[in-house]
């Protein structure tokens, strides 16, 4: 069997909601993101899993829970998958961090693999740890199904990562909505997307009120 990654952003939370930046504030999930690991558990419990890692933030943890604790499973944290730290950004809204932060914001959105949030890290930062974490797992594990919970901004680098795909453009080229499910089978021939930001395993009524 070949070795497939399965990247899951965590369930909604307040931040996700305000549309704020939030990296390393550890942040709780709101009831519907409680909602978002169930289903996710309910959906894919019954796969064959090899592994389940997570980042160290609660939201990321809390969303890994309902499939870990439905198997048995240890869920592995690793620092590699946490968000970016946005700095003194944290917290801010876009509207916020424009108003207070204008150039290093502009230079950010221009290129957020080379610059950095204020204080915070840049795209290659992530690139560097969150590849560690997936060097590890290809180290171990020839083949099976591996779940990967993380954040929305180090999913997409990972995946550009894998890809080839500029970290500059990361934040332009791929969307990674709350509970959204990833899939990337590791082939002879490279990395292989199975499926991008799926939500099909959300119940009905989030699916309706996030346009699933």
């Amino acid at each position: 069997m070949k070795l497939k990654l399965y990247f899951l952003r965590h369930g909604e939370t307040t931040s996700s909601q305000s549309g704020s930046y939030c990296g390393k504030l550890d942040i709780p999930l709101t009831p519907s993101g409680i909602q978002m690991g169930e289903d996710f558990a309910l959906a894919y419990k019954n796969l064959a899993w090899t592994a389940i890692f997570s980042s160290p933030l609660q939201r990321a943890i809390h969303t890994a829970k309902p499939l870990a604790d439905a198997l048995g499973m240890e869920i592995q944290i690793r620092q590699g998958l946490r968000e970016i730290q946005y700095g003194l950004w944290e917290g801010k809204t876009p509207q916020e961090v424009t108003s207070s932060y204008h150039d290093e914001y502009v230079r950010w959105l221009a290129d957020p693999g080379w610059n950095s949030p204020t204080g915070g890290e840049k795209g290659i930062d992530i690139a560097r740890r969150s590849s560690e974490v997936l060097e590890e797992i290809e180290n171990t594990y020839s083949g099976g199904n591996i779940l990967i919970v993380s954040h929305k901004a180090t999913i997409r680098i990972m995946i550009c990562s894998l890809l080839g795909i500029d970290l500059g453009r990361y934040r332009d080229r791929i969307g990674m909505p709350v509970a959204a499910l990833t899939i990337v089978t590791m082939t002879e021939q490279g990395p292989l997307i199975e499926i991008m930001g799926d939500r099909s395993h959300l119940r009905e009524e989030l699916r309706k009120r996030y346009g699933t």
